[in-house]
Order: C-alpha cells, then sequence, then structure tokens
C-alpha cells in the first residue's frame, strides 16, 4: 500500500499482538433491531477510543427497516475489538457476548471462544420468545452455554425498577435497557461513564425527561457492576492505552472520512465542493454528512434519483465547482450512462461507489467488494475511467483528497471503491495538518485567455483540456456526449478524428499511470516465497495474518493496492520477486481476473462473499496451504 498519510504512520508505530487475551478484547452486543444496540455499541467504541485504545469495530443488522422482532432476521449486532496492540478487525471470536434475547444468542453463540464470558437478559427468555428464535428447548437449562460463563441478569427488569419514579411509562423504561447494559460494560471495562453522560444530555437537550431516564438507566447498570455479588469467574477486563502517536484523535468511520476527504480536496484545489445523491444504503451517511458542512460552504442536493443526482454533479463541474455523486452498486449502474457523459466531456467528477452485496439489490446491510468491474469496465464504449480503493475508515480521507487531485489534474471523472464494513466501521483517526506534505494545497487553474483557446486541446503532459467555465469571456465552446473535433470540439463524425480521440481518451490513463507512487509492501520483504495481493477492506485481516506469519518466520509478504485502473507502472516488475501470488477478495475473483490479464502469469484467487470481512484465521489458512505449517 501507498503509505505517506500520518494515518498509516501511526498504524506502523503500533506493535503487533502476541498474546491476544491480553492485549485485545472482542465484545458483541447483539439484541432486537429496536434495542438500540448500534447507538450501544456506538458508545462504548467512543469511550474506548477516548480513553486512548486502539479499535476496529463491525455493526451489523438487518435490511428490514422493521425485522420482524424476536427473530433471527430482525437481530441488530455491534461487534466491537478494544486493544493495545495495532487493533485492525474486528476479532475472528468473541471474548464476551452480550445477548439481549434468544434470537441474538441463537445467531452469535457459535461466535463466542469457549470460556468466553456470556451476558444474557434473563427476562426476556420466554416460552415465546424461545419459539421465534427457534430453541426446541431453554438452552439455560440443557448444557448448550456450559461451555461459557454465563451470566443471567434480569436487565429488562433492572432497568424498570431503576426508573421506577422517573416518571416516564413502562413501555420508554423498557427502551432504556440498552442504557443500561452500557453501564454494566463500562463497568466491565474500567471505563467511567461521564463520556456517556455528556453525549446524552446534548442528544437529548430538547427533552429532559428522556435525558434524565437514559441517564438513571446507565448508572443504574454501572452500579450494578459495582455492588453486586457476582461470581468469581465474572472479571473485569484491563485493557491499557495503545501507544499511537502523540496527535488529536477522534473517532471516524469510512463515510464520515470520506466526505470529510472530499470537502478538503476540493478546499485545497480551491474549489467549492458540490455532492449530488440519491439515498442508498450504505452511502446515504456520505450525503448526511455533507449537508452538515453546510456552514463551511459544502453544497449538497438531495435529488429525485440516481440519473439526476449524477446529472446535477456534472453540471456542478461544468460550472466551475467539484462535483461529486456518491451510491452503491444499483445506483451507480442507473448512472452509466450518465458517467459516458463525464469521459466523453472530459470534467473532472468524483464517485464513489460504497459497496454492498449484490447483484441486484443483493444484500443492501452486508458489504462485498463485487463493483470493481463495474468500475473499471462498466460502461458502453471504450471509456476509461481511474479506480482508487480505500483500505480502512482512516485511509477513506486520503483516497478522497488524492481523488480529487486526479480528477482536477486529468481533467477526468474518477471512481473511489469503498464498501460496507469500511463505511459503518470506526477506528481512532490523526487529525491531519492541513496545508503540509500530502495535504499541501494544489490550487486548480481554470482557461480565461481567449488567444489560442481550444477546448479540447490537450495538454502534452497530463493530457488534461482546459477548464473552461461558461460565462468566462471568448471562450464560448460547445460540450455534450456526442463525439468530439480533436482540439475544436465541433460535433465529428468522422472515423479518423474517432480513433484519435479514443486514443486520447486511453492515453490519459497512461498519464495518471506516470504520476502514481511506486507500489510498495505493505509487511514483509519485497521477494519471497508468497505475496497476498489486497485491496479495499480486506488490508485489515490480511496485515493481521501475515504479520503474524512473518513474527513465525514464513517467508510472505502483503501486498495492498489503492490504485485499482491504472495499476502502478513498477506492479509487475515487484510482483516477479514472489514464488506465488495470492488474491484474498470479498468478490468472485475480480482482481485476480484482472491481474492475470496485466501481468501474464497465475494470479489465484480466494474468494469471501458471506456479507462480513474476512477472518484473519481465514488469511491464515490460505498462508498455511501455500508455505505449510
Amino acid at each position: 500500500m501507498h503509505e505517506t498519510s500520518q494515518e498509516a504512520t501511526a498504524l506502523a508505530d503500533l506493535p503487533v499482538s502476541q498474546t491476544p487475551e491480553v492485549d485485545f478484547v472482542r465484545i458483541r452486543i447483539a439484541g432486537d433491531s429496536g434495542d438500540g444496540i448500534q447507538l450501544t455499541g456506538s458508545r462504548l467504541a467512543e469511550s474506548a477510543a477516548r480513553f486512548g485504545n486502539d479499535i476496529a469495530t463491525f455493526p451489523d443488522f438487518p435490511a428490514d427497516i422493521r425485522a420482524p422482532s424476536g427473530t433471527i432476521y430482525g437481530v441488530s449486532a455491534y461487534s466491537l475489538n478494544i486493544g493495545e496492540t495495532e487493533v485492525l478487525t474486528f476479532g475472528d471470536v468473541s471474548d464476551a457476548l452480550v445477548a439481549l434475547n434468544p434470537a441474538a444468542l441463537k445467531k452469535y453463540i457459535g461466535e463466542l471462544k469457549i470460556g468466553g464470558l456470556l451476558i444474557i437478559d434473563s427476562s426476556s427468555f420466554t416460552e415465546r420468545a424461545l419459539e421465534k428464535a427457534g430453541y426446541a428447548a431453554d438452552p439455560r437449562a440443557d448444557g448448550t452455554l456450559s461451555d461459557f460463563r454465563l451470566l443471567p441478569i434480569d436487565i429488562t427488569e433492572l432497568t424498570t425498577a431503576a426508573l421506577r419514579e422517573s416518571g416516564v411509562s413502562t413501555k420508554d423504561a423498557k427502551r432504556c435497557k440498552n442504557m443500561w447494559t452500557l453501564g454494566l460494560i463500562h463497568w466491565l471495562f474500567e471505563r467511567e461513564i461521564d463520556g456517556v453522560e455528556s453525549w446524552l444530555k446534548d442528544k437529548f437537550a430538547n427533552k429532559p425527561e428522556i435525558a434524565e431516564a437514559n441517564l438513571l438507566a446507565l448508572r443504574a447498570g454501572h452500579m450494578y457492576g459495582e455492588v453486586a455479588e457476582l461470581p468469581a469467574e465474572i472479571s473485569r477486563y484491563h485493557i491499557a492505552p495503545a501507544p499511537l502517536r502523540s496527535g488529536e484523535y477522534r473517532t471516524i468511520n469510512g463515510n464520515e472520512a470520506m466526505a470529510y476527504g472530499l470537502y478538503a480536496g476540493a478546499t485545497l484545489a480551491d474549489l467549492d465542493a458540490f455532492y449530488g445523491s440519491y439515498p442508498i444504503t450504505p452511502a446515504s451517511p456520505l450525503l448526511h454528512t455533507f449537508a452538515k458542512l453546510k456552514e463551511l460552504g459544502a453544497l449538497s442536493f438531495q435529488a429525485e434519483d440516481e440519473i439526476a443526482a449524477i446529472g446535477s454533479a456534472i453540471g456542478a463541474s461544468y460550472a466551475g465547482h467539484l462535483g461529486i455523486t456518491g451510491s452503491s452498486g444499483p445506483g451507480i449502474a442507473l448512472k452509466t450512462e450518465a458517467l459516458g457523459l463525464a469521459v466523453a466531456t472530459e470534467l473532472p467528477l468524483i464517485v464513489v461507489n460504497v459497496q454492498r452485496g449484490g447483484p441486484s439489490t443483493g444484500l443492501p446491510t452486508k458489504t462485498e467488494q463485487s463493483d470493481l468491474f463495474q468500475a473499471v469496465f462498466g460502461r458502453n464504449g471504450d471509456t476509461p475511467i481511474p479506480v482508487i480503493a480505500a483500505s480502512h475508515p482512516g485511509d477513506c480521507f486520503d483516497v478522497a483528497v488524492e481523488a480529487v487531485k486526479i480528477a482536477t489534474k486529468h481533467m477526468t471523472p474518477i471512481f473511489i471503491l469503498s464498501d460496507g464494513y469500511i463505511a459503518n466501521a470506526a477506528a481512532p483517526w490523526r487529525l491531519p495538518d492541513l496545508g503540509e506534505g500530502d495535504y499541501a494545497p494544489f490550487p486548480v487553474t481554470k482557461a480565461t485567455d481567449p488567444d489560442g483557446f481550444l477546448p479540447f486541446k490537450h495538454d502534452p503532459e497530463t493530457l488534461a483540456r482546459p477548464w473552461a467555465v461558461p460565462g468566462t469571456p471568448g471562450l464560448m465552446h460547445r460540450i455534450g456526449g456526442l463525439e468530439r473535433e480533436e482540439g475544436r470540439g465541433n460535433i465529428s463524425y468522422d472515423g479518423d478524428n474517432h480513433q484519435r480521440m479514443t486514443e486520447i481518451r486511453a492515453a490519459k490513463l497512461d498519464a495518471i499511470a506516470r504520476d502514481l507512487p511506486p507500489q510498495t509492501v505493505d509487511s514483509g520483504g519485497t521477494s519471497g516465497k508468497l505475496a497476498l495481493v489486497g485491496w479495499g477492506s480486506s488490508w485489515g485481516p490480511i496485515r493481521v495474518a501475515t504479520r503474524r506469519a512473518i513474527l513465525k518466520g514464513k517467508p510472505v509478504s502483503h501486498v495492498h493496492l489503492r490504485h485499482i485502473w491504472p495499476l502502478p507502472p513498477n506492479l509487475k516488475a515487484l510482483l516477479e520477486g514472489f514464488d506465488e501470488i495470492v488474491v484474498p477478495e470479498m468478490n468472485n475473483g475480480q482482481l485476480a481476473t484482472l491481474l492475470r490479464a496485466e501481468l501474464g502469469r497465475p494470479v489465484p484467487g480466494v474468494s469471501c462473499v458471506k456479507g462480513r470481512p474476512f477472518l484473519v484465521r481465514e488469511i491464515t489458512d490460505i498462508i498455511n496451504d501455500v508455505i505449510g505449517g
């Protein structure tokens, strides 16, 4: 991976865990989709990050707006890995599971390690609830849970008891059980609840009775841990702060980082950012975040459909702003014709694809990396568009800034590939020093001089055409989707001209490739027995598995691609130093197919399309299959 950002450096400084049971703890909170699980998990992640831990999260929720209550289909979960060493995945297995109903227990008990802590809400284990979850018998009584440290608590009853004098209804009191649970978990992790209290007061500033009810529940759960005579085997977790680089940090998810990076990139280019979008899971939070940047000058527009969204973004670029649009796979399919228009008009345009499971509407809330072919090839005609991919939440910021640089320097649309895991996962992020290093300003120069102006005269180095904003005196010109006469831009149906224009559009990618930094090795040596080549959110599990294998003396390296199309010019020479190349990716072998074509050698792929990221042990199995062990 091309690591020049402060974020990557900070990650590289963290030691590799050799004693997972001591260095980090993996907890999963699960319950019904109406139980406030995502809020509970995100508040716990925020507390861990404030304490100074390295964290990795994995929100997992149903696609239905209101899935059937009490069923496995309706279970919502939030996994959190809290560590004092490098933490890049949510964990293969959980050390602790909090199950607020039988369905949550049924769905996730298989991913709790033997001897792990299991907290259940006994109040929810009714005969009807057990039946809806698919249990023939109560698992508390038939030995099913004997391999775990079971802590049954009447969470619902204790919550309603704590709020009996608060004045809220019994129904509203029960809805506060997630805060009671959060208080107990904070006690288990030796964390104070001050930060959550402040958040609740701000969140419900206009509803003081709701704020007070949640505060009472939170404090009651924390106090329960203090005063209850818990079994001797129920011990607290002590996770020290991680040795992160000095600086100011915040917790950030990929969608937030992407929006901030695009706004920062536009600012560094001295352009106004315009984001035109239509709501779609899991890309919608990009629009939400952009809307919050209104006071800083960012423009956002919720269009009536995907076609209007990209059309508005192209129009913004035509008018001299930075046009940005975002969607997921199904929405990108609808934008395809307009993408061809952006290529034909040679306007800068940022297109973010937050990938999800497919095909068609597929798995709306589950992650996948299956839109690589769509980004690289998915248009009519020879329509080359550069493609870059983010590898973790903080990397989204740097990828977004780089995308703005490429789009404006070469006057081209560009794809940024993210995915549902990166978009929703949270991690610590060191705030960058804008104006320095990789974040130095790169103001765009627009055409103003009418002398010798030709709208499609290409710069010999960058292959960019002049960016002539409508209304500039003397720069009137035609623009559209029909083929252009080379240089002048008049409509042309001449075959020889079309040949030249097609070659120019292809050569633009060659110019972009010449600008790319050399591909480097993320972990391991520059030669050896095996290179694991990844892209996107597979970075975390590949990095962890590779670094652990290296500590055991295995000749394996990890090469991670940010630049998907064009590929880095030195990639072929770099990979020639390895006997074997394997590509783990969350699709059915798309990058592997691309590399076979470009490298001219066997490149097997390993597929994971289960709606979740790779597990570390799955990458370890790949290494062991090739190298042995």
